[in-house]
């Protein structure tokens, strides 16, 4: 059998959810309602959580008033959503398994959000482009693309190079290094409750910057704004905590 790609096994991994379960959810939510306040999206908008994690993007979405599909290529991911989703009783949202390197079949979209640095995964960096395809093949004319990155150039800077973490008695020793145009994040996992480590695991992003973004969209996508926080504050490359884009796809 072909080796899984490493987001694909770490992703959906329970030692993944555990590692990053504290999360700040009340962050997200006040993000995404100052994101919509300024989209300006009309009510009852499809719109697409691309690479949406256990959901929690998509359920403040569909609380707003959009009809919402979440959609993440770890099934474990997928399944948490939707016992999420049963227990709040939301009609206005579905989760699917899916990978953002492809269409739905038969699904268009008024806004695309693509949220918390769930870009730039792949070996072949043209993959990035065959994403860009697939949205703007969902999307409606003159519909709207959100992506909210790192800020590669701060995180650099900035990389705490090993760390210690503990979820109750399981341990995560973290190290961190930039090298090749990528950003990096071995994890190795002692569970005491077997008798081997666990992994490790390496995440691994592109370091993607703006001028990245623009040459990147610049074919199928109109690049109208940038934002360096979850508070929209104007982007700043040796500051910004974030990289958030927002883009119009092109007629």
């Amino acid at each position: 059998m072909p080796q899984k790609e490493w987001f694909a096994e770490w992703f959906d991994s329970p030692y993944y959810h555990l590692l990053y379960q504290n999360r700040n959810d009340e962050e997200a939510k006040v993000f995404i309602e100052k994101l919509c306040a300024h989209l300006q999206l009309a009510p009852q908008t499809a719109v697409l959580d691309l690479a949406c994690g256990k959901g929690r993007h998509s359920i403040t979405l569909a609380k707003l008033g959009f009809q919402v599909t979440g959609a993440d290529l770890a099934p474990n991911s997928i399944q948490l959503a939707k016992e999420a989703q049963s227990a709040l009783d939301l009609d206005k949202l579905q989760f699917v398994v899916h990978d953002m390197r492809e269409v739905i079949p038969n699904q268009h979209f008024g806004a695309v959000f693509n949220l918390f640095t769930s870009f730039g995964y792949f070996d072949d960096l043209a993959a990035n482009q065959q994403v860009c395809e697939a949205i703007s093949k969902m999307l409606d004319p003159n519909g709207l693309l959100v992506i909210d990155f790192l800020n590669a150039q701060k995180v650099i800077n900035n990389l705490v190079a090993s760390e210690t973490v503990y979820r109750g008695d399981i341990r995560f020793d973290i190290k961190r290094w930039a090298n090749d145009g990528h950003i990096y994040k071995e994890i190795s996992i002692q569970d005491p409750q077997l008798t081997a480590p666990v992994g490790p695991f390496t995440e691994r992003v592109q370091a993607l910057g703006l001028s990245d973004f623009h040459q990147l969209l610049e074919p199928k996508f109109e690049l109208l704004q940038n934002f360096g926080s979850y508070h929209l504050d104007t982007f700043e490359a040796s500051k910004s905590e974030r990289l958030i884009l927002i883009a119009k796809k092109k007629l």
